[in-house]
């Protein structure tokens, strides 16, 4: 039997937020209070725990490490559930390969050129993890911490609220950083994301998640037939590093015009220099919208096969797209199947990557007496 579609409003009840028409499916359960089970022990005994969270008709599940999504299920055209998200079936996998599979990612989501940048005149230089830049935050990114984890049902909402302070100095970064995430699954099967931060000294602070996507299921192989809109008529060129180059580049003419939906696979392998550098898309676009002060919709992910498909609403300016690039068949799944190259995808809602050392991209500073706030609304279909 077909799901029927319908329209939601995303968060409105707990953050005021306006209707919008998201195309999501409609399974009006109540919350029901997470479950806690042990999912492993680190090297010095530190446990590691599993939540498992089901409303609306979606299923989540996340670790306390590294606030990874360790499984997302959701239901395709007849209703059959399959998972959507890559990942491991143990903790080991998770410390010691993982390329953030499902990861929070902070301080820094994304690269910071050398890992050096200026602010208010003191230089500093931060772990440098991915050739020359820092990567996600450093070697020891939010993605490699352990996080409280609070529980919560309220009305017909359940989640997850995840607790972790960043001491100053931290992966070279200035300030001790406060953060809080939350994880929300909605009556009608929304997952919602929710970041917030303070600090007590000037920094910098881009807050991501790194969920890797097979809207067919995890295991079932390449995304390249997945259907891809985004909302953006410019992206970020980067360098050989990855590095943003500075320019805004128009999409119009170029594999990166996704303003209309298409298959990803359709121009991922066109000899274009950037394509050839990033060995596929791993770009940031620019979002039409710019900073908004509540979550648009910016991007429609479809897989044909399933029928499943999700629509992303975000308050921030830009969105990485990764096509799974580095994947290269050394890692193997939950179903027990090895992930290649292109086998899921990214959708990183951010500030743009080097920002700190782009004075004309949108700032990402961070000071005493503010609160850094953006949030990411996924809302399912099929």
């Amino acid at each position: 039997m077909e799901l029927n579609r319908r329209t939601v409003i995303a968060g409105a009840a707990a953050a005021g937020i306006a209707a919008t028409t998201l195309g999501g499916t409609a399974h009006a359960t109540g919350g029901r209070k997470p479950v806690k089970t042990l999912f492993g022990k680190l090297a010095d005994g530190t446990k590691v725990h599993s939540w498992s969270l089901e409303n609306g008709g979606t299923r989540l599940k996340v670790l306390s490490w590294g606030g990874v999504v360790q499984s997302l299920e959701i239901p395709d055209r007849r209703g059959r559930y399959a998972n959507v998200s890559a990942g491991f079936d143990n903790l080991e996998d998770y410390v010691a390969k993982t390329p953030y599979f499902g990861a929070l990612i902070g301080r820094y989501g994304n690269r910071i050129g050398k890992g050096k940048f200026t602010l208010d005149g003191k230089n500093y230089q931060l772990s440098v993890n991915d050739g020359e830049q820092s990567l996600h935050g450093g070697t020891q990114g939010f993605d490699k911490r352990v996080w409280d984890v609070e529980p919560f049902v309220k009305g017909s909402d359940v989640g997850l609220h995840l607790y972790y302070t960043s001491v100053d100095g931290e992966m070279g970064y200035p300030g001790t950083l406060k953060t809080k995430v939350t994880y929300t699954l909605t009556r009608h099967g929304e997952w919602r994301i929710d970041y917030e931060a303070t600090t007590d000294k000037a920094t910098v602070v881009n807050l991501t998640s790194h969920v890797y996507f097979n809207l067919a299921g995890e295991g079932s192989g390449t995304i390249e037939d997945h259907e891809l809109q985004i909302a953006a008529s410019r992206y970020t060129p980067t360098d050989a590093g990855l590095i943003p180059t500075g320019e805004l580049a128009k999409v119009a003419g170029t594999p990166f015009d996704f303003r209309k939906a298409k298959p990803i696979g359709r121009d991922i392998r066109v000899s274009h220099p950037q394509l050839v550098t990033a060995k596929g898309f791993d770009h940031n676009w620019v979002l039409d919208k710019g900073i908004t002060a509540r979550p648009e919709h910016v991007a429609t992910l479809r897989d044909p096969s399933s029928g499943r498909t999700m629509k992303i609403a975000t308050n921030e300016p830009g969105l990485q797209f990764y096509s799974g690039n580095f994947l290269d068949g050394t890692l193997t799944g939950p179903s027990g199947r090895t992930y290649r190259q292109g086998d899921a995808l990214c959708l990183e809602t951010q500030h743009f990557p080097d920002s700190p050392n782009k004075p004309k991209f949108p700032s990402t500073v961070l000071r005493p007496g503010q609160t850094y706030r953006t949030t990411t609304i996924h809302t399912f279909g099929c």
